[in-house]
């Protein structure tokens, strides 16, 4: 004989819950980043931008405010470009007017696909003269020169 007992909720606690919530940053933290761990936090906590990332290097502007400005009213895009080439090379910085029109973009964006990638969202600390640029040694992102398969919306083959 199974017996039913009943679940009592209460002992989850108010943080549990089954979905994670999508509007809350993931715990990457830029390397670069100058201040300390507090600043970084008070940072996220207003931070009015997010990073894009896992864009095709054919996206433009016009299809990223599209996009994003469904969420929220958008200050500016900048496109991430190969420090060589000085061409997109496959991320941006979305700038909104409010952190919460930035928490919305993520909430209901990140996930989705455009120009057939699926992209990603996350809260940026805020965009700084210079971010605009790749990190890679190729100019353009690291991850692209690890990558081994052929990915014609990220230019090819990696540079590796």
């Amino acid at each position: 004989m199974v017996s039913a007992t009943a679940f009592d909720s209460s002992l989850l606690g108010d943080n549990f819950t089954i979905v994670p919530r999508l509007d809350r940053p993931s715990t990457y933290k830029d390397h670069q980043y100058q201040g300390t761990a507090e600043q970084w936090n008070a940072d996220m906590a207003k931070s009015t931008t997010l990073y894009v990332g896992n864009l095709s290097f054919y996206t433009t502007e016009e299809q990223l405010y599209e996009v994003f400005s469904k969420a929220g009213e958008i200050k500016r895009i900048i496109m991430g470009l190969s420090r060589q080439t000085k061409t997109p090379c496959g991320f941006c910085f979305v700038e909104y007017y409010t952190h919460e029109s930035a928490l919305e973009c993520m909430k209901y964006v990140n996930g989705t696909k455009l120009d057939d990638r699926i992209i990603r969202t996350d809260i940026d600390p805020g965009f700084r003269e210079g971010r605009q640029f790749g990190r890679g040694r190729s100019g353009g992102q690291v991850r692209d020169e690890y990558r081994q398969e052929y990915d014609e919306g990220r230019g090819g083959w990696g540079y590796m």
